[in-house]
């Protein structure tokens, strides 16, 4: 399994991202959400046996602990139901 937040980068296409999501299949089949750091390309699934995660960058973590919002601890932004405070 990877850890969400992770930085993972598809072997076939080289299309990277950080992991923002997780979906797990029925038939087994677990996907990851590639999010880019380019805002202008669009977030893609790939199958787990395809991605590489990169060891040395380390995991995003956000805390949602207070509910009003989250904080990024890469860069310290303080983001209220998904939007840029």
């Amino acid at each position: 399994m990877i850890k969400l937040g992770s930085f993972a980068k598809d072997c076939i296409t080289n299309f990277a991202g950080v992991v923002t999501g997780h979906a797990e299949y029925i038939t087994g089949c677990d996907q990851y959400l590639l999010s880019p750091r380019n805002p202008d390309k669009e977030p893609k699934w790939f199958d787990e046996q395809r991605l590489a995660v990169d060891p040395i960058i380390a995991p995003i973590a956000i805390d949602n602990s207070n509910g009003a919002g989250a904080w990024h601890s890469r860069t310290g932004e303080v983001t209220s139901r998904g939007a840029p405070a």
